[in-house]
């Protein structure tokens, strides 16, 4: 059978747009995956490094997502190791964020775990959520996984990576350089100062080495800036944005919906039962 798999962040960059993502770390249940179909997400990015989510949770959550036409990418934690990243692969996901990586030998290591042979060390396997667990043959399984479903994120969050930026960004099999903000401008030492200098030099370097290399750039961690954001798509050419986590999400909502529930009481005179 021939299963043809799409890839969101793969069709809007073609296409010159930006890819949406919605962060999940606290809800593993299907329904926030209806809420962003709804809500209209390109991508779900799903967090296992800042969170107690297990593979099974990832994996129900990529599954739903891939049925719902949204593309699913899970972080997994640092120095996870290559078992660890196979297992969320076959989980259903169709990339990987690689968090904390400071050299172009962990950049070739992290792209060597997400393929086959003889592009990397990834083993074979069938009945994957991808294709609904529908019998796909083994050549056609190996070329759609490796093209379209192993997208390979450099998140850009330490001073070593910006260092050696350039050479991360050449290794084949590099797709995305995705700048970390609140852990990078942590390590430049300007945490939050989203238009201190050293942040805005550091994002113009990553944004000029994507370009200059063939990769996608993008912005996760600057929920509170959306102006900035704006400025870093328009200006710098993001093209995977991350828009917020799911708590983020849940608690401007609440706080939005107290401080409604509060102004009903403004100017209010207490009703006086008369006995």
């Amino acid at each position: 059978m021939n299963v043809m798999l799409r890839n969101n962040l793969i069709d809007t960059v073609s296409e010159d747009r930006v890819c949406t993502a919605v962060g999940i770390r606290v809800i593993a249940n299907n329904e926030v995956i209806s809420l962003a179909k709804a809500a209209g997400y390109d991508s779900i990015f799903i967090d296992l490094e800042h969170s107690v989510f297990s593979e099974k949770d990832a994996s129900q959550l990529c599954s739903a997502a891939l049925s719902s036409d949204i593309t699913p990418v899970v972080r997994v934690p640092y120095e996870c190791g290559h078992g660890y990243i196979q297992r969320v692969l076959d989980g259903g996901a169709m990339g990987i964020v690689f968090p904390h990586i400071n050299t172009a030998e962990e950049a070739r290591m992290a792209v060597s775990s997400t393929k086959f042979p003889p592009k990397g060390k990834r083993s074979l396997t069938a009945a994957l959520p991808h294709f609904h667990f529908q019998k796909i043959g083994a050549a056609d399984l190996v070329q759609q996984l490796d093209s379209t479903c192993s997208t390979v994120f450099i998140q850009v969050e330490t001073r070593e990576c910006l260092e050696n930026i350039e050479a991360i960004a050449a290794v084949d099999g590099v797709d995305v350089l995705l700048v970390g903000a609140n852990d990078l401008s942590l390590e430049l030492g300007v945490l939050g100062e989203w238009e201190h200098q050293t942040f805005q030099a550091a994002l113009k370097k990553v944004a000029a080495t994507a370009r200059r290399n063939g990769k996608v750039f993008g912005i996760a961690g600057m929920y509170s800036r959306p102006d900035i954001c704006k400025r870093i798509v328009r200006d710098m050419g993001a093209r995977y944005v991350l828009g917020q986590f799911d708590i983020g999400l849940l608690a401007m909502a609440m706080n939005k919906n107290v401080e409604m529930l509060r102004d009903l009481s403004t100017g209010f005179y207490p009703y006086l039962m008369s006995s």
